[in-house]
């Protein structure tokens, strides 16, 4: 049984309080890092093998590694709490359980990065992770370990809470920026990347609050320590986020490479009534989707890239053979034709026209010709929108009409499920 990391001090009382955390081991990995130069701990990150815990999942270390080393430029680090993706909830949890082991991933990261700003960009709707957040933060300025001259070690650094307005798309980095400048939430040109021109065209670091989390235990541990939990590719612990047609929804800190079948029986209890599984999701609602075939699929980055899916933010949702997957194709279409920011004409565009068609389809007046013009809408989007929604909203729709065409031509032919009306 792999004993929980990042959540190893969620279910004590009063686990979000500070004197809890201390008494827990809290805060011991900012002062070792503190003792150390800023470059030892950037190496250390960059052999631990962490990568990003948001989606994309690039080599944090070498993501500190680009911000620029001039000592007299201003840098920021920026928390991304936007938690937005479908099935996800792992942010949530951390944030509201043991707020202050995020805020102390923070500290450490500016530190070796040499930003004396940082934001946690928050979703709206976390009205209760705001309100951690921002004890939290407060309790850690009282207790020396933000402001000036952090524990007598020359080093300074400011926090602050900023809520976002629930916008999907501010989940990407630059329009996170954006949004954090008082602008519309829109992404940006890339180059130039925030570590060039980001917050106020300062270097800025973004990271997700799950990345954050892992950074005191690899300074405490070492590298090696973390390198050796996962996979050789896919270093550490990963939060998975489990929930649909199974007994035991939640949260599972697991080590990366765990397979699929073995979080849904194991750990999430498996489905309910002897029903068979039809479908996973496996890392939120813009993956691909696996069929009970690929259910012993390890759970890392280049497993399930292999699979033709992706970890994405480690969301399982899990399906029974009850699930219509026209309808969970429409349910997710409307989603990202919802949170289009507007910018580019295939996203903005294109995903009306998904939904519009899916949502027909799944009313009984589905025409003939609705396949083949939502394959040539996903063709027309796929690689062609200003950031990386576009791609992220036709995975769900290619991959059902890959596995589950029969469906549609069902709902197209009878004008009804045969799913539910079964």
């Amino acid at each position: 049984m792999f004993e929980p990391i990042l959540l190893k001090r969620a279910n004590l009382p009063r686990s979000d309080s500070i004197d809890v955390y201390v008494a827990n081991g809290g805060y011991e990995g900012l002062r070792t890092a503190l003792k150390r130069a800023p470059d030892e701990l950037i190496d250390m990150v960059k052999r631990s093998g962490l990568r990003g815990r948001g989606g994309a999942g690039f080599p944090a270390g070498l993501k500190w590694g680009f911000m620029p080393k001039d000592a007299d430029v201003q840098k920021v680090l920026c928390v991304n709490t936007d938690e937005g993706e479908p099935g996800t909830f792992k942010d949530r949890e951390l944030i509201e359980k043991d707020p202050h082991q995020v805020i102390e991933g923070v500290i450490i990261t500016a530190y070796a990065v040499g930003a004396s700003r940082a934001f946690v960009y928050i979703r709206g709707e976390f009205f209760l992770g705001v309100k951690r957040w921002t004890k939290a933060i407060a309790d850690a300025y009282a207790s020396g370990f933000l402001g000036h001259d952090i524990l007598g070690s020359g080093f300074s650094l400011d926090l602050t809470v900023h809520r976002g307005a629930g916008a999907y798309i501010c989940g990407e980095e630059t329009a996170m920026i954006e949004s954090l400048e008082g602008k519309r939430g829109e992404p940006r040109k890339k180059p130039p990347y925030p570590a060039q021109s980001g917050y106020w065209e300062l270097p800025t670091l973004v990271h997700n609050v799950e990345t954050l989390a892992n950074v005191p235990h690899i300074v405490l541990n070492g590298p090696e320590w973390y390198a050796a939990i996962g996979t050789p590719k896919s270093a550490g612990p990963k939060i998975f986020c489990v929930s649909g047609h199974v007994y035991r929804r939640g949260t599972y800190e697991l080590p990366l490479g765990t397979p699929l079948s073995a979080i849904i029986d194991e750990y999430a209890g498996g489905v309910p009534g002897g029903r068979r599984i039809k479908a996973v999701i496996p890392g939120g609602a813009s993956t691909p989707l696996l069929t009970p075939e690929q259910l012993d699929t390890p759970m890392d980055f280049e497993s399930l890239a292999a699979a033709g899916s992706a970890l994405g933010t480690g969301a399982i949702v899990v399906m029974d053979e009850t699930t219509c997957m026209v309808d969970v194709a429409r349910r997710t279409a409307r989603f990202f034709a919802h949170e289009s920011c507007g910018k580019c004409t295939p996203c903005r565009v294109g995903s009306r026209r998904i939904a519009e068609i899916l949502e027909g389809i799944e009313a009984g007046r589905g025409r003939e010709g609705d396949i083949e013009r939502l394959r040539d809408l996903c063709d027309g989007i796929a690689g062609d929108t200003f950031c990386p929604m576009g791609d992220a909203l036709i995975a769900p729709i290619r991959s059902s009409l890959a596995h589950f065409e029969q469906e549609y031509w069902d709902h197209i032919r009878t004008g009804r499920c045969a799913v539910t009306a079964a």
